[in-house]
Formats: C-alpha cells, sequence, structure tokens
C-alpha cells in the first residue's frame, strides 16, 4: 500500500484516469462532509466488496488514515488488490488543505 497526500488525492479525483475513491467512514461522518467515492463502512467491507473493482487503482479514505490503512492491508493480502492506496491525513487533511469548505468534525 502506499501513502498519498491530500494534494495528491486531489489530483487523482480531478484527473480522467480509472480510479476509485473508498471511503470506510461510518454514516453519520459521510453525512457530515465528503468527497464522493463509494461508501462502505469499514466493518461492511466484506458483505459489499462487490461494489468495488479489485482491477483498478484503489484509495481507501477515513478520518485520518487509521482506518483506511487497516482496509488497504485487508484489501491487498485477502482481496487481491494491487493498486491501494491511503489517503494520508483521511479526509481531515483534505479539508485543512485542499478544500476549506468542508466541515471538521472531531
Amino acid at each position: 500500500m502506499k501513502l498519498i497526500s491530500a494534494k495528491e488525492l486531489s489530483e487523482h479525483l480531478n484527473s480522467t484516469s480509472n480510479f476509485q475513491l473508498l471511503d470506510v467512514r461510518e454514516p453519520y461522518e459521510v453525512a457530515i462532509c465528503s468527497i464522493g467515492g463509494v461508501h462502505i463502512p469499514m466493518g461492511m467491507l466484506q458483505e459489499r466488496l462487490s461494489e468495488l473493482d479489485a482491477s483498478l487503482p484503489t484509495c481507501v479514505l477515513c478520518k485520518t488514515g487509521k482506518r483506511a490503512a487497516a482496509v488497504a492491508n485487508l484489501l491487498e493480502t485477502d482481496f487481491s488488490f494491487s493498486q491501494v492506496m491511503v489517503a494520508n491525513g483521511g479526509i481531515h487533511a483534505y479539508a485543512v488543505e485542499i478544500d476549506n469548505t468542508l466541515e471538521v468534525y472531531e
């Protein structure tokens, strides 16, 4: 797995390349702020795995990056995803560094 910065995530989101963003936060967190992507809470990953394409570069996003790192590791080791990234600092870093209109939450 590779850590990417908020700036790199923004570049991926704004590019036309095949890329999927996986947001593993809880529904109440996504309701506060979101940058899109596929929303699958961490605890539901196995039952909803079919919503993801293992052949695409996949960036995992959570609030700060800790849950995302755990999910990224699982995607690589158990589900054969080969191009997995973690948004370092999560949605919090993205809100601070890229889009300050997003609500930062505790």
